[in-house]
């Protein structure tokens, strides 16, 4: 019998009103009879429909009323029977009576379990609470929920109520719907009942609860102030990635008269001598080794466990901040929630006194924790507070790892803000890419906010569990197709963009949108092409005012060396490396040398048109890696050399394809003026002998 074995009724909801969303339910109801297969498969399920044409159950034979409840399954382990009828639910003809579900519901667990019976039971009622209230014999309906609520508490039995809204609602009466309302918000402040509103398909799969977890502390003990000054805390697990299901090995070699075959597979491993294969090496004749340069250095599990660092368990402060120090990306791994002892007056007063003067004060805490004793490992940490709206709920803390300065990663970019003013978007542009983000907005005025991550299931896992099921039946179906509610959380809305394609019909006009695909270039076909950045039957005119282009990573290989024959791809390549911080400056200084190299080498010229090119790149990397001095002091000395060793013709060469330095428009680190740039070869002019 599994320790945390619950007992869960559902009560939906089936009369007229409920027909339009029936069909989502159908599914969320029968993915949580799946995942309890998978997850928890002693847990018993009963399911219980209302607005039904039929009546059938206890009370009504024996008090009479509760007409229109219908008991379709009574509590009993989940089995694949649950899933077919919850994948198959009538569709009623009457309007329900949620409060005579609730009260059939209870009546059914308290005769199941009695009044000392603790084990864990949940109500879980779906509706749209359109329909009216029967009126009560005695009292009023308030008075009726207040007693009901009183009995779930008496008897502990947790509740959930699911309300249907929105457009799956329809028309309904306003004072109906707002009485009802009433009558829910009853139990949720009157007992351990949680009570949710969703207005579509998406979040009505997230806000059933589809597996209990049962909460476990990851940590018990103080919370340290300092050495005299303590708080009695608990932590939990608050945000945990949820995996996919443990596949285990099966073995179809048993035979299938056996019927006691459990197919499990069972896996050893060897170890042997490569001097000797025949040789089996036990576990103590074999050693770790850690690499070390060339060599393995063995290390014995003794000398390890001495190495190993043993700190003792402990949650400790080491401080406080301000809250604007500590960024977002810092974050790590799951969330923990640090709670005060629920049994100690004390340490609750303590953490809500803390949490709240670090509220009030814009700080967090910083923290080192050591979960249990012999933890390998320590983690520093912040702590948030969370101060809480709800008087039944005390103020925590929410905790994140911090990186240290080993799990930083540091990858410089250039800042937009230092591009010149003819790459930055136009008027025209930002309106446009504003529209298109407010487009776009996920939690519009007036409406349900979409994807919430409290009601948005992971769509790879809720594939998996429909695939699992229908493979149980089925074992040679095909994959079916991606379910529409799943495809909605992986897919823009398409009513939203068929509403707005005038604003993407905008931006597509205001921003050139081509594809740009990886080519594969040989050396011949580059060889032919026209030099970076000049157009057909020009020659290097007015580069100072062309658009710079995305330096393009074509190469399959990582370049380490500029060549003779492609320099302004392999300077590409090495530029666009991001493997180490040394590729720039090395792809800057290589091409360097093969630029003086080739005005060195020219004869009459022949290769001053390869050099302008290997100049118009290195500029382009030199603006978009934020390097003018690089590109500018070289352009000096270049100019220089030409004019010493009798080559003004190279600079004349430049003058006239326009060739200038980068200026401070193009790059916000230059030192140049716009007309120090246009004027450099102008008065780089050879002097007379």
């Amino acid at each position: 019998m599994a320790r945390n074995k619950e007992t869960l009724l559902l009560l939906l909801d089936v009369g007229p009103s409920m027909h339009s969303v029936l069909p989502e339910v159908e599914k969320v109801c029968s993915l949580l009879a799946e995942k309890k297969l998978i997850y928890s498969k002693y847990d018993e399920v009963g399911v219980i429909l209302f607005g039904t044409e039929d009546t059938k159950n206890e009370l009504t034979k024996e008090v009479g009323g509760y007409q229109n409840v219908v008991v379709l399954r009574d509590t009993k382990v989940v089995d694949g029977d649950l899933v077919e009828a919850l994948q198959q639910l009538p569709r009623g003809t009457r309007d329900g009576d949620f409060l005579d579900a609730i009260i059939v519901g209870m009546d059914i667990l308290i005769k199941k379990f009695g009044e000392t019976d603790k084990k864990k039971k949940r109500i879980c009622l779906i509706t749209n609470a359109l329909c009216p209230i029967k009126d009560s014999f005695e009292g009023t309906k308030e008075d009726q929920v207040i007693t009901i609520a009183e009995q779930l508490a008496k008897h502990g039995m947790g509740m959930e109520s699911i309300v249907v809204r929105g457009r799956l609602a329809g028309d309904a009466k306003k004072r109906i719907m707002e009485e009802n309302d009433v009558l829910l918000n009853i139990f949720s402040q009157k007992t351990c009942a949680k009570l949710v509103y969703v207005e579509s398909p998406t979040s009505l799969f997230g806000a059933l609860r589809t597996r209990n977890i049962s909460p476990v502390t990851i940590f018990r003990g103080d919370l340290e102030l300092s050495s005299k000054m303590k708080i009695k805390v608990w932590v939990y697990k608050k945000t945990s990635e949820e995996k996919f299901p443990t596949l285990k090995k099966y073995s179809d070699k048993a035979p299938p008269t056996d019927k006691f075959a459990t197919h499990e597979v069972k896996v050893d491993y060897e170890y042997r001598s490569v001097e000797d294969t025949s040789k089996v090496v036990p576990p103590e004749g074999r050693i770790k080794g850690y690499r070390y340069g060339p060599q393995v250095v063995p290390i014995a599990p003794s000398e390890w466990d001495a190495v190993k660092f043993k700190p003792e368990k402990s949650v400790k402060l080491l401080g406080f901040t301000d809250a604007k120090n500590i960024l977002r990306h810092y974050y790590m791994k799951d969330v923990n929630v640090f709670i005060a002892d629920p049994g100690n007056t004390r340490a609750i007063l303590a953490v809500s006194a803390l949490a709240r003067a670090m509220k009030e004060k814009n700080k967090v805490a910083i923290v080192r924790c050591v979960w249990r004793n012999g933890q390998g490992s320590v983690v520093v940490g912040v702590l948030t507070p969370n101060v809480s709206d709800k008087d039944n709920t005390p103020d925590s803390f929410y905790f994140n790892v911090l990186p240290f300065a080993e799990d930083v990663r540091e990858f410089q970019f250039p800042s937009f803000n230092n591009f010149p003013a003819s790459w930055q978007p136009n008027e025209q542009q930002q309106e446009a890419a504003d529209n298109l983000v407010k487009m776009l907005d996920l939690s519009p005025s007036g409406k349900e906010e979409a994807l919430q991550p409290n009601f948005t299931p992971n769509p790879v896992l809720e594939r998996f569990y429909r695939y699992l099921e229908l493979k149980s039946k089925h074992p040679d179906a095909a994959v079916p197709p991606l379910d529409e509610t799943l495809k909605k959380m992986t897919e823009p809305d398409p009513e939203v963009l068929s509403q707005n394609k005038s604003v993407i019909d905008a931006f597509r006009r205001n921003f050139e949108l081509k594809e740009n695909p990886k080519l594969k270039k040989s050396t011949r076909r580059f060889l032919q092409e026209k030099p970076s950045g000049l157009k057909e039957g020009e020659g290097c005119g007015n580069i100072a005012a062309q658009s710079v282009d995305s330096i393009k990573d074509t190469s399959v290989v990582k370049v380490e060396n500029i060549g003779n024959l492609t320099p302004v791809q392999d300077f590409e390549n090495m530029m666009s490396r991001r493997d180490g911080p040394e590729w720039i400056g090395k792809a800057i200084k290589d091409m360097k040398k093969r630029i003086f190299d080739l005005v060195e080498d020219s004869f009459e010229g022949d290769n001053y048109p390869k050099a302008l090119e290997c100049l118009v790149a290195l500029r382009k990397g030199c603006i978009l890696e934020q390097e003018p001095k690089h590109f500018n002091d070289f352009l000096h000395h270049l100019c220089k050399f030409c004019q010493k060793n009798n080559l003004n013709c190279f600079c004349e060469f430049l003058a006239s394809k326009e060739l200038t330095l980068i200026s401070k428009t193009e790059a916000i680190d230059s030192e140049v003026t716009d007309d120090e740039a246009r004027n450099f070869l102008v008065k780089s002019e050879p002097k007379t002998v």
